[in-house]
């Protein structure tokens, strides 16, 4: 199973709005015959690549997988049908699908074909791998993961509306390497007009479009953010309210032309927002900020995770706060790990425990 996890982790940040799954197929005397990943939507599923590979010698071998094997069609057909017809005795899965199409279905079916079914070997590092799909599926909104860096007394800026750069290089490539790994990125208006990013993944390979989302109830978004010149890296979504798309016609025009989808989110809250964009097939989030951002989602109980890079430099009490006095520390994590990086550290861990 752990072969199979980390086959799994080939897909990270390539199978949305699908699951990463990995798979493989042992002999009965112990030999390892077949592989397989999830690689890409819409390609093969882990099971049928390592069924491929196993050939004959999957007769009356065990199917070791990272999820329960899907037993309907969608872009492609059910494994269950593959496994069946493959002649595999026995499958060992790390736990069952949520997914409403599947969720038991295909373990039953294998049953029924007189196949042995055993699950829950190693399902808290499957779950870990899977917490987008698993948070999409059962809560209705993409995993999100607050991402920040703050000073050693807490700032996030020298002052209110200040750019300040607080990391180093060796925290700003791990960041740019998870940017690599998630559906999207999400800012404020606030940072928006203040740090005009980019909000691109640099200096690391990301095979897919890269959503960025700027939460913007007020319509503030200037049609000439730079963002607007990287649309060859991934789409912009603008969140708003009815109101100012319906008051702001002139902004709207010019930010359609620009390259932005403007989305009019009915019910306020940040958390309306987020679910609107599973519409989109995107599970999953990086919260970039700023610190009202932030706030607003901690107080909403939607943030799942957190990277927080603390820098060795005090800001003072004119800066900005983080969480302004809400609770954020490594005891207060689930499974938390601090990490060096080069000058600064790295704090990060789950709010809520994994599926």
């Amino acid at each position: 199973m752990r072969r199979a996890i980390a086959h799994a982790r080939r897909g990270l940040g390539r199978t949305t709005p699908n699951p990463v799954v990995g798979a493989c197929v042992v002999t009965p005397d112990g030999v390892v015959v077949g592989d397989g990943a999830h690689e890409r939507a819409g390609e093969p599923h882990a099971e049928v690549f390592a069924l491929e590979e196993a050939g004959d010698r999957a007769r009356g071998a065990t199917l070791y997988c990272t999820l329960e094997p899907c037993a309907h069609t969608g872009r492609t057909g059910p494994c269950t049908d593959r496994i069946i017809a493959a002649g595999i005795a026995r499958v060992v899965a790390a736990m069952e699908d949520p997914f409403p199409l599947v969720r038991g279905r295909g373990f039953e079916l294998l049953r029924q074909a007189g196949i042995a079914v055993d699950t829950g070997v190693e399902r808290e590092e499957a779950a870990r791998l899977n917490q987008p799909f698993l948070t999409t599926v059962r809560e209705g909104r993409p995993f999100v993961i607050l991402k920040a860096a703050m000073s050693l007394d807490g700032r996030v800026a020298a002052a209110a509306g200040e750019r300040t750069q607080l990391t180093s290089a060796p925290a700003m490539r791990h960041a740019h390497y998870h940017r690599a790994q998630v559906d999207a990125i999400a800012i404020g208006s606030e940072t928006l007009l203040v740090d005009d990013p980019l909000l691109t993944a640099r200096q690391v390979f990301r095979e897919r479009p890269l959503t960025r989302v700027v939460l913007d109830r007020r319509l503030r978004t200037p049609p000439g953010a730079r963002l607007f010149s990287t649309l060859a890296a991934g789409p912009v979504i603008i969140l708003t309210s009815p109101e100012a798309r319906a008051r702001e016609v002139d902004r709207v025009r010019a930010l359609e032309r620009g390259g932005a989808t403007i989305v009019a989110v009915d019910a306020p809250g940040i958390g309306a927002a987020l679910r609107a964009l599973t519409a989109f097939e995107i599970q999953s989030v990086l919260l970039e900020g700023g610190p009202t951002v932030h706030q607003a989602a901690w107080d909403e109980d939607v943030i799942d995770y957190v990277h927080v890079y603390v820098t060795p430099a005090m800001l003072g009490p004119d800066g900005v706060s983080l969480l302004d006095g809400r609770s954020l520390s490594p005891a207060t994590l689930v499974e938390p790990r601090v990490v060096p990086l080069g000058p600064d550290v790295l704090i990060e861990g789950y709010v809520h425990r994994p599926h």
